[in-house]
């Protein structure tokens, strides 16, 4: 059911000497996979791989390598950029800053970087700031990876109970967040 556009040139034949290139390599590919397989053969007789002169996948790595092999293959790329930036949280921000907020944790599937401050007047300053951090955060990361920072108030202090306490009361939730 297929039919042939006319305007559509058909390829040159080959001859000669481009016929014969084009059954050497594929006389090469074959000749490679009768000697992989009689290779695994005869490994399977003597009881699987074993050491040798050259490196193989078996040759022990140095552990920095080990781990960026197994970022890469386990995908783990942008929550370990994040978690660099979590320590070096002081040198991003500002000393003063990191003093009074530091980051809690990052949501890789929102993009959302969560910061608690320590009092609702240092959580008004960052929300204020926190365009500008994502701008930081995004040209050390990489474009996308931060797509905003959600910015906690102070946790309110430890819930007393006790006789004098009203049931059902939250204490003075009003000046906390």
């Amino acid at each position: 059911m297929s039919e042939e556009q006319p305007d559509r040139p058909k390829p040159p034949e080959l001859s000669g000497v481009d016929l014969a290139r084009q059954a050497l390599v594929a006389a090469k590919e074959q000749a490679r996979a009768r000697g992989a397989a009689a290779q695994q053969t005869k490994q399977a007789r003597r009881g699987g791989l074993r050491s040798g002169a050259r490196a193989d996948g078996r040759d022990p790595l140095p552990l920095g390598a080990a781990i960026n092999r197994l970022i890469t293959e386990r995908g783990w790329e942008t929550p370990a950029a994040v978690g660099g930036v979590m320590g070096r949280w002081p040198q991003l921000v500002g000393p003063e800053v990191a003093q009074h907020c530091e980051p809690q944790k990052y949501d890789e599937d929102a993009r959302i970087l969560t910061v608690q401050c320590d009092s609702t007047a240092w959580a008004t300053q960052l929300r204020l700031l926190a365009p500008t951090l994502v701008a930081r955060l995004n040209e050390d990361l990489g474009h996308g990876t931060v797509k905003m920072i959600k910015v906690l108030g102070p946790g309110g202090p430890a819930r007393r109970y006790g006789s004098l306490r009203a049931p059902g009361s939250k204490g003075p939730g009003d000046t906390y967040g």
